[in-house]
Order: C-alpha cells, then structure tokens, then sequence
C-alpha cells in the first residue's frame, strides 16, 4: 500500500477540452500524415498538421 500524499489525478494537470478539440480536428480527415505538438514550458502552443497524398499506381519515370 502507497503512502505518498499526492493522487495521481493530482499529479497529472486536466487537459482542456478546447485544446482536445483542436487535436480532434486535425487528426480527423486525415489519411496520411503527421499531427505535430509544439510544446514550451509544459503548455501545448503549436499545433501543426502536414498531410501527404499518395498515388497509386505511379511508375517512377
């Protein structure tokens, strides 16, 4: 049994919906790609999306 004070809902800051939203968008449509989290001094403060195109059935030249 632990007997440190601290609870681990205490320990991990709640994350705000608006900025789950934003992740939600990004990520949602996406087929191939990257979602990239900026992040300074423990805040998130970049969001940033690249998004690749594949062609099937293209023959290099």
């Amino acid at each position: 049994m632990s007997t440190t004070s601290e609870s681990p809902s205490a320990a991990a800051p709640e994350i705000p919906p608006d900025w789950l939203a934003l992740v939600r968008e990004k990520v949602e449509g996406l087929r191939y790609g990257v979602v990239q989290l900026t992040v300074h001094d423990g805040r998130v403060t970049q969001i940033e999306r690249t998004e690749k195109t594949r062609l099937t059935g293209a023959r290099p030249e």
